[in-house]
């Protein structure tokens, strides 16, 4: 395994040789390959995986590929010089062709398989033998382990075909929710939340398939007609792509004993997240069960602050399964996601996902997803009581820790020194009635006015005279709390880092993924610009266009306001 501190880029990457130097197939070389898996990567048609870490799969290239864009800013932090992104080499392989690589590049990927529990409770009926073995990776394939400039990073192609996980489906990813990930991911680290980086993006201008969708004005909670879509390939970047719902297969099968290696497959998966996620952390020196608590310590910690984050900033995951929560803490998956935009605790993007991951239940979520994690590992401390009784105590003070989080961010949302709690429910209770937009308010109020028509323009309506008395006795006791808290510029100052200018509006993005299927990549260029600097003030040109409510038109539209299908 190549030293993370010393392999540092000397000078930019400018080829797909140059990067071959720094790879390093950490994971390939650490875990168990599945015992019937094709040598060559032809695995192309589902089937059971019955035991291994992974699949070797060859991606299936997109047609006729166009560069759409890239992250210059993550480039820059990999080493990589901006020139790369353009080369026929680099489009080759980021749209799926592994042919004619470098010899130290593997001319295959590597797909994985994992459970699947929604709100802490475990199903197989996604799973097209019934079995759990059908479960995982169906379009993703992780092709390339880095490491540049001292960071350790997996990159995966996302819309890379059918794998032995695709449940009989196509295996691609439409450009509509390829542009979406792409922007969002960036958008998400300029906003300090942790996340799953973007590198690059690719389009097919013929390769189509059919998705459902909404008809163009339509209000339709369900899409209407079958639509071609553009196929495209983005690549997602994280440290590793290892997911609760990955350790939870692996324990269901340790614990049912589904066959003779299952223990170890289990116990090398957690000792693998450890290293690639944790070592940091966690002192390995340490007897494995040990570092097994402070596994469930850390996550905890990383988990509960990841979704602080996500109420800070109005952002709902929309569907928070096992499979969709990343072991290592950070957002992952970003298929029915949206921004709250008209202040609702119960905002949930997707039509499928239900109250129970909607906007201020995430907390709750993230706990059932944490209490599958303990559960996975639990096998490992059968014969270590002392440390399984630890990883039950870390478990059930969850809830706890969450609301600690949550209470520091709120405070700081509000410029306080100390959590009020019956000033934010008041607030919220406001919020609620009065029809407000949940960033934009937060970000006005940043400017510390005293009295609640200095926010006008957060509000969808105009306020009532009797609304009015009743918001301006809750900014009289915010007023006296914040007098406590400090000088008021420096409380301005960090309310402004902590509270968005420029945050995700669906209807902005909408109309760059539909210039993008004709060509045209402007918008796209123009969101990366603004939505990677959320905190600044930008153009007056910048802050009309951008820095405004959502248009009544947009209200209740499918595809818009909400969707059933991210494909």
């Amino acid at each position: 395994m190549l030293d993370e501190q010393e392999n540092k880029t000397e000078q930019p990457i400018q080829t797909i040789s140059d990067l071959a130097k720094y790879v390093d197939y950490s994971f390939l070389n650490a875990l168990v390959v599945d015992p019937h898996a094709q040598e060559d990567g032809n695995e192309h048609n589902p089937r059971q995986v019955f035991s291994g870490h992974y699949v070797p799969v060859t991606p299936t290239p997109i047609e006729n590929p166009i560069y759409v864009a890239h992250s210059q800013t993550f480039f820059e932090e990999l080493g990589f010089d901006n020139s790369l992104a353009h080369t026929p080499e680099f489009m080759r392989l980021f749209s799926g062709d592994m042919t004619s690589l470098p010899a130290e590049l593997r001319p295959y990927g590597w797909a994985t398989g994992y459970a699947l529990s929604i709100y802490g409770t475990e199903y197989i009926q996604q799973c097209p033998f019934s079995t759990g073995n059908g479960y995982g990776d169906g379009r993703a394939l992780s092709v390339l382990e880095t490491v540049t400039n001292g960071k350790r990073f997996e990159m995966q192609l996302k819309g890379a075909g059918r794998t032995p996980y695709c449940r009989g489906a196509d295996g691609r990813a439409v450009l509509r929710s390829s542009v979406r990930e792409f922007l969002v991911q960036e958008h998400m680290h300029a906003l300090g939340v942790p996340t799953s980086r973007s590198l690059s993006l690719f389009m097919s201008q013929s390769e189509t398939v059919d998705r459902p969708w909404y008809l163009e004005g339509s209000n339709s909670q369900d899409p209407e007609v079958m639509v071609p879509n553009l196929v495209a390939i983005s690549t997602r970047v994280a440290p590793s792509f290892i997911r609760v719902g990955q350790l939870e297969l692996f324990g269901r099968r340790a614990r049912s004993n589904q066959h003779p290696t299952a223990l170890k497959e289990l116990q090398l998966l957690a000792a693998h997240l450890i290293e690639r996620e944790y070592k940091n952390d966690i002192d390995t020196a340490q007897p494995f069960e040990a570092q097994l608590v402070a596994l469930a310590t850390a996550f905890q910690e990383r988990l509960t602050s990841l979704v602080a984050h996500w109420i800070r900033v109005g952002y709902c995951q929309g569907n928070f399964n096992s499979d969709n929560c990343a072991a290592g803490g950070y957002t992952l998956d970003y298929g029915p996601f949206g921004f709250c935009e008209l202040f609702d605790p119960a905002y949930q993007p997707w039509t499928g996902g239900g109250r129970h991951f909607s906007f201020l239940n995430q907390p709750v979520a993230a706990e059932k997803n944490f209490d599958m994690f303990c559960r996975a590992i639990e096998p490992l401390l059968t014969n270590a009581p002392t440390e399984l009784e630890a990883l039950r105590d870390v478990n059930s003070n969850f809830g706890t820790v969450m609301q600690e989080k949550m209470d520091i961010m709120w405070a700081a949302k509000l410029g306080l020194n100390a959590y009020d709690n019956e000033l934010l429910l008041q607030l919220l209770h406001l919020m609620m009635r009065t029809g407000v937009d949940y960033n934009h308010f937060f970000r006005e109020l940043s400017n510390l006015p005293d009295n609640v028509e200095a926010l006008k323009t957060s509000f969808y309506a105009e306020l009532k005279e009797s609304m009015i008395f009743e918001w301006n006795e809750w900014f009289n006791s915010w007023q006296a709390q914040l007098e406590k808290s400090g000088d008021i510029n420096n409380i301005a100052k960090k309310m402004k880092l902590t509270n968005p200018k420029f945050t995700w509006r669906e209807w902005l993005v909408v109309p760059a993924y539909k210039d993008a299927e004709v060509g045209n990549f402007d918008r796209i260029h123009a969101l990366q610009n603004v939505l990677t600097k959320p905190y600044e003030e930008q153009s007056e040109q910048t802050q009309s266009g951008y820095y405004r409510l959502r248009p009544r038109e947009f209200f209740n539209a499918g595809g818009i306001s909400h969707y059933s299908c991210s494909s």
